[in-house]
C-alpha cells in the first residue's frame, strides 16, 4: 500500500519508483481503453501486439512530458513568460510528433509477426499509412492528457511539501519564541540598567560607553526583531557592525579585521539572525584559537535583491571542524536556510589547514512598504 512517505519523499530511489509506477499506470490505461473498444476475444488475440505498440508509443510522450514538467513549467509558465512557454510547448509537440511517426513506421513491421494475419489488413496496412495528422492527434490527445496528469500530480506534491515546510517553520518559530521568552528575564530592567551604565560611562570612559551602546543594540535586535519573519537588511547589517566593533575593541590592535558592507540598501528584507552566526563562528572557532596574527575578512555585496557574502578567517589546524560539523550555530543556520530560502540560496563551506572560507548567495525580497511592527534600533556609527 502506498504511503505518504513514498509519495512525497525526495529520495532519488523513491522518485524513480514513482515515475516508473506513473508510466505503468499510463500504459495500463491505454490498454484498458483498447480493451473497451474491442471485444474481449479480439483484444486477447491482439493484446501482445497492442501492448508492445503502446509501449513504444509512450516514448514520444516522455519527450513531451518531462521537458514540460521540469523546463517549460518552472522556468517560463510559473514566471508568467507565457509567449516563451507556448513557443517551447509548440517545439516539444513538433518533436514528439516526429518521434511518433518514426516509431510507428519503424516498429510496425517488427511487431507484425505478433499479430494474427486475419488482422493485418485492419491494423498493419493502415498503420503503414500513418501520417503527420494522425501523429498530431495522438500526441495532442494522449500526450497532453498524460502531461496534464503529471503536472497536476507535481502541483499536489509541491503543495504538500510547501505545507509541511510551513508547519515545520511554525513549529520552529513557536519553539524559538518559547526559548526567547525563557531567556527574557525582565528585558526592560536589563535595558534600563544598560542605559544607566551607558550614561555614567559617557563621562568616565567614552570607549566603554560605545561598547555598552553596541551591546545594547545587539540585545535589542535579538529580543525584538528576532521575532519577526522578515527584517530590513540594513538592520541585520547594523547588528553585524556592532558585533564586529565589540570584537575589534576586545582584541585591541592584535586583530586584522576587514569588513565591507553595502552602503545603499533600499527596501530589502531578510530573515533575522541568518548572517551573524557565521561571523560569530569565525571569532569563536577561528580567531580566538590563534595566538599569532589572527585575521578575519568579511565582504557582503548586494546586487538588486541578490546578496553575496564571502567570509574568510585564519584558523589553527583542526579548530573549526567539530566531529564533521561546524558548530551548532552554523548547523542551525544551514537548516533555516533550507527551510526559508529553499532553491534561493547556495552555501559553500571550504577549509584547509590555515583558512576557513564561507561563500553564501541569497535571493532576498524587496518591498516598498515597511514590514508591520518593525522595532527601530538605535543608530550608531559603524567604526570609531
Amino acid at each position: 500500500m502506498l504511503n505518504s512517505e513514498f509519495i512525497f519523499s525526495e529520495k532519488r530511489s523513491s522518485r524513480i519508483k514513482r515515475h516508473i509506477l506513473f508510466w505503468i499506470f499510463a500504459w495500463s490505461y491505454y490498454e484498458f481503453v483498447i480493451a473497451i473498444i474491442y471485444s474481449t476475444s479480439r483484444f486477447v488475440e491482439i493484446s501482445l501486439y497492442s501492448t508492445l505498440l503502446d509501449f513504444f508509443l509512450l516514448l514520444p510522450q516522455l519527450l513531451l512530458v518531462y521537458p514540460l514538467l521540469y523546463f517549460v513549467l518552472p522556468r517560463y509558465l510559473l514566471n508568467k513568460k507565457y509567449k516563451t512557454a507556448v513557443f517551447w510547448a509548440a517545439i516539444l509537440v513538433i518533436l514528439s510528433v516526429i518521434l511518433n511517426l518514426i516509431m510507428v513506421h519503424n516498429i510496425i513491421d517488427v511487431l507484425s509477426i505478433l499479430l494474427p494475419k486475419k488482422y493485418w489488413e485492419r491494423y498493419i496496412y493502415p498503420s503503414r499509412h500513418y501520417n503527420i495528422r494522425m501523429a498530431l492527434v495522438n500526441i495532442t490527445t494522449g500526450g497532453f492528457t498524460t502531461a496534464a496528469i503529471a503536472v497536476g500530480l507535481k502541483f499536489i506534491k509541491d503543495w504538500y511539501l510547501k505545507a509541511q515546510r510551513n508547519l515545520q517553520l511554525q513549529k520552529e518559530n513557536m519553539e524559538a519564541q518559547l526559548q526567547l521568552l525563557t531567556a527574557q528575564v525582565h528585558p526592560h530592567f536589563l535595558f534600563n540598567t544598560l542605559n544607566n551604565i551607558y550614561s555614567k560611562a559617557q563621562t568616565e570612559s567614552p570607549g566603554s560607553a560605545n561598547m555598552i551602546l553596541e551591546l545594547s543594540n545587539i540585545l535589542r535586535y535579538v529580543l525584538d526583531e528576532g521575532k519577526h519573519v522578515l527584517v530590513p537588511l540594513e538592520n541585520e547589517l547594523q547588528m553585524i557592525k556592532d558585533y564586529t566593533n565589540l570584537e575589534r575593541r576586545r582584541y585591541d590592535d592584535k586583530l586584522d579585521l576587514f569588513v565591507s558592507l553595502p552602503s545603499k540598501i533600499e527596501n530589502i528584507y531578510i530573515a533575522p539572525l541568518l548572517l551573524l552566526p557565521f561571523v560569530e563562528n569565525s571569532f569563536k572557532h577561528g580567531t580566538s584559537k590563534m595566538l599569532n596574527n589572527p585575521w578575519i575578512n568579511l565582504k557582503i555585496e548586494l546586487k538588486d535583491t541578490s546578496l553575496f557574502m564571502k567570509l574568510m578567517n585564519g584558523k589553527k589546524q583542526s579548530t573549526m571542524e567539530l566531529n564533521g560539523r561546524y558548530g551548532t550555530g552554523i548547523e542551525n543556520v544551514r537548516k533555516r536556510l533550507d527551510l526559508l530560502y529553499k532553491d534561493r540560496h547556495t552555501l559553500q563551506i571550504n577549509e584547509d589547514e590555515e583558512v576557513f572560507v564561507i561563500n553564501l548567495t541569497m535571493e532576498l525580497v524587496r518591498t516598498d512598504m515597511a514590514a508591520p511592527d518593525q522595532p527601530q534600533t538605535t543608530s550608531v556609527t559603524a567604526y570609531d
